[in-house]
């Protein structure tokens, strides 16, 4: 199927967005001389700009900055236009605005894109490099319908290994009423947040004595993260993969052959440098690393065992915990954490088996978020770029294989009759890779898993299978992850579901609430019958009253209360109250239970019986 193309803006909206974007870096530049430039588009929502500044901004300050962009937009400042050659825009640039980033992107232009003049705006005494649009005064933005919301931290080109910058972002629209129902609706998404919703449901906690971004799992989500990898090992179990399990750290070595070491250093742990015979004993040296992805660890599994060309392809996966040390600013909740544990696989191919294996991966991706609901997607086909003047340090520079491999995986897309976008220089090191794009209840675009094709660090570790014709050759290997971490993925589905998971993934199943403690020899009996069939139940002994008993039913999302008091234990009967529904609904024990069960074996989505 075609590529899915990006939906435009409106053209209006666009032009007061983006101009907004240069009336906050005008605005912030007067307020804190000395600040540099970064890049400053459009968004859906609105509009940002990214900043080297002076001094550390906080939340508290976004409102000055608003007011001085009122400011700038009263004066009714004229917006113009104007081309520079190439020497004479670098001038300026570097020479009477200072502005290092916008010099680098400038030399981009003309390397890459042989661009020869370059394009700036500017508005009252604010200059920036620009190809527009804009509107054509200050006064065509509406004042009262734009609103700043949010700092965050940014790499220059979103690259880690690039200068840390303010990213500033604001919300803009074209009316007062607008802008004032999507901040409304941000706001109630806002209750969905997997960092406010995974304390109040105690799933996870993060402690300075542990360390930043390394996760504790309290026992509700370590029961997800059980049912999570159980689906997973049934799955792939079905679909032929082999379990493995490899060690938390390796030597140096590994990586160095792998290709991680010079390419994706800054990102690891720093080495454990250990004398091999032990403290003191005066032996040689040994350094380890944490590992922060499986496949090289995979790659001696398969090098451990000689291989037919009858035995692939070889799918080998795990629940591997990696570990990386991502920069502090970064970190957020379980979604950026430095460390992970991840639903991990590398499959190893022939090159005729190549296609169709990627097609199952792909199809088995589709069959997990089948099973979870999840239908707002799409697919992400990332590319090397051999124009990059950094590609060298980026990619395996290997044209001919980039070729190869990218023409296989743009032919897996389509004979799928996926819909996919292209995304040019974001593919892995060693090659084209394709990820799965979600767009969240809180409208944010989230990459949930990823499928990627590797042709270069197999031949390194010199991986090789006996082919029909008795020569050793060279398999492909694919990575793939549909569930990514389970870090990852669990923070999406707190979110996906506001925290009421479905029966079968709930932490707790099901509270049994005796009406008063003469019944709660009753309720035991219940908890002990549903404990046998492995349902996740828990008896309320509590003195609280009956309401207040279900009000935290309710609260904790617990998908099913059963309440039962005399007749009930005198019929043999539960009284089942399902999260969200008010009306409630006796039936006998015995069909309770088996109706349960059913309905976590399935991994139904159910909402009543």
């Amino acid at each position: 199927m075609p590529v899915i193309e990006e939906k435009p803006q409106d053209e209006k909206l666009f032009r007061i967005r983006h101009s907004l974007a240069h009336v906050m870096a005008q605005a912030v530049q007067t307020l804190y001389p000395g600040t540099k430039l970064g890049f400053g588009p459009a968004i859906d929502d609105g509009f940002y700009y990214d900043f080297i500044l002076p001094k550390t901004l906080s939340d508290t300050e976004l409102p000055a900055i608003e007011a001085k962009m009122r400011e700038i937009i009263a004066a009714g400042q004229t917006f113009s236009h104007e081309d520079l050659p190439l020497d004479a825009a670098l001038s300026r640039i570097e020479g009477q605005m200072g502005e290092p980033f916008k010099a680098e992107y400038a030399r981009e232009l003309a390397d890459k894109k042989g661009h020869r003049e370059i394009s700036f705006y500017t508005n009252g005494g604010f200059v920036d490099m620009c190809e527009g649009p804009h509107v054509s005064t200050t006064s065509d933005i509406p004042a009262d319908a734009f609103k700043l919301h949010a700092l965050a931290g940014a790499y220059w080109r979103g690259d880690e290994r690039n200068a840390m910058m303010t990213r500033i972002y604001g919300y803009a629209f074209n009316t007062k009423a607008e802008l004032d129902e999507y901040v409304a609706a941000v706001e109630q998404a806002k209750q969905r947040d997997h960092r406010k919703l995974g304390q109040e449901l105690r799933i996870y906690a993060i402690r300075d004595e542990i360390g930043k971004g390394l996760p504790l799992w309290l026992p509700n989500g370590a029961a997800i993260r059980h049912e999570l990898e159980k689906l997973a090992h049934e799955m792939e179990f079905r679909a032929g993969y082999k379990k493995v399990a490899t060690p938390h750290i390796t030597k140096r070595g590994l990586f160095e052959t792998s290709g991680h070491i010079p390419l994706y250093e800054d990102g690891m742990y720093p080495p454990m440098v250990l004398e091999e015979e032990g403290r003191g004993a005066g032996g040689p040296e040994e350094s380890y690393y944490l590992k922060p992805m499986n496949c090289p660890h995979h790659h001696m599994v398969f090098a451990s065992e000689k291989h037919s060309y009858r035995d692939l392809p070889l799918r080998y996966t795990e629940y591997g915990s990696v570990y990386r040390f991502e920069r502090a600013g970064a970190l957020q909740g379980l979604t950026r954490v430095r460390g992970m544990t991840m639903n991990d696989a590398h499959i190893y191919v022939t090159p005729e088996q190549l296609k169709e294996e990627f097609q199952a991966v792909m199809q088995l991706h589709q069959r997990y978020y089948s099973l979870f609901g999840l239908t707002n997607y799409f697919m992400r086909l990332s590319l090397w770029d051999p124009a990059d003047p950094k590609r060298g340090s980026k990619y395996v520079d290997d044209p001919e294989n980039w070729a190869l491999s990218e023409r296989l995986v743009t032919e897996a897309l389509e004979e799928m009759g996926a819909n996919y976008k292209v995304s040019p220089g974001e593919a892995a090191f060693y090659g084209p890779k394709v990820d799965f794009q979600f767009i969240t209840v809180t409208g944010r675009e989230f990459t949930l898993s990823t499928n990627q094709l590797d042709f270069a660090v197999p031949p390194r570790f010199g991986l090789a299978y006996t082919d029909k014709d008795g020569k050793e050759k060279t398999p492909y290997c694919i990575h793939r992850a549909p569930m990514g971490t389970h870090e990852r993925f669990i923070a999406f589905l707190i979110e996906h579901f506001g925290g009421a998971f479905p029966t079968w993934l709930a932490p707790v199943q099901v509270v049994v609430i005796p009406v008063s403690d003469k019944f709660l020899a009753y309720g035991k009996k219940i908890e002990a019958l549903l404990r046998e069939d492995l349902v996740r139940v828990e008896l309320d002994t509590s003195s609280a009253t009956m309401g207040k008993k279900i009000q935290e039913g309710a609260t904790r999302k617990v998908p099913i209360l059963l309440v039962v008091g005399g007749k009930e234990e005198t019929e043999q009967t539960v009284t089942v109250r399902r999260y969200g529904i008010k009306e409630q609904k006796a039936m006998p024990l015995a069909s309770f239970v088996e109706m349960l069960t059913q309905e976590i074996k399935e991994r139904r989505h159910v909402k009543s019986w």
